[in-house]
């Protein structure tokens, strides 16, 4: 029974290294096989997924929004239903697990949290035309929802948000050229 809350434990705590890809990848294994399956099933690239799952969660698998404060001080409600790797909204989510028939989804799993943005990302596509790997207007449709998505403007912390998505994406990117035939080998060392 310890050994398996000592296995929970190490499988949810963010990588040591979230700004290197490669790294993450060498560090949570089965995050790389959960990223290639998104990419095969959504047309994804990994480096715009897991730029998005950076920006918003930091890699912590029970991310929630900062509670309000009422009268300024005292901890009061949170402000969406956010959860998650994916900060997926709960109707959003619930959508995600009806369309595509995993009603066992689990926003506190890495492997459906990336399968849950690449839906996101490959719906994005479909209603809004934008492309799949236009991460910064991809990432402004993903933080302010389909609905909200031509509003964005009015939103400068949206876009300086999408603009540090877009750079990030650039750099995992770059970083994965460098060791994806590597994580290729070793995938089927690892699963």
């Amino acid at each position: 029974l310890i050994a398996a809350f000592v296995i929970q434990g190490c499988a949810t705590r963010p990588p040591e290294n979230p700004d290197n890809i490669c790294l993450i990848f060498k560090e949570k294994k089965s995050w790389y096989k959960a990223v290639m399956r998104a990419e095969k099933r959504w047309k994804i690239p990994p480096y715009v997924l897991m730029s998005f799952v950076y920006q918003e969660s930091s890699f912590k698998s029970d991310a929630k929004p900062e509670r309000e404060k009422l009268l300024g001080f005292i901890p009061w409600r949170r402000p969406s239903s956010a959860v998650g790797y994916s900060q997926a909204l709960t109707k959003t989510w619930d959508d995600f697990k009806d369309e595509t028939g995993n009603r066992g989804a689990d926003r506190n799993d890495f492997k459906d949290s990336a399968d849950f943005i690449g839906w996101y990302v490959h719906n994005t596509n479909k209603k809004l035309r934008i492309g799949k790997k236009d991460y910064y207007r991809q990432y402004l449709a993903y933080h302010e929802g389909w609905g909200g998505y031509s509003d964005y403007k009015k939103k400068p912390n949206v876009v300086s948000y999408a603009r540090e998505v877009s750079t990030q994406a650039k750099k995992y990117k770059k970083q994965l050229r460098k060791c994806k035939s590597q994580l290729d080998r070793n995938k089927f060392i690892f699963f």
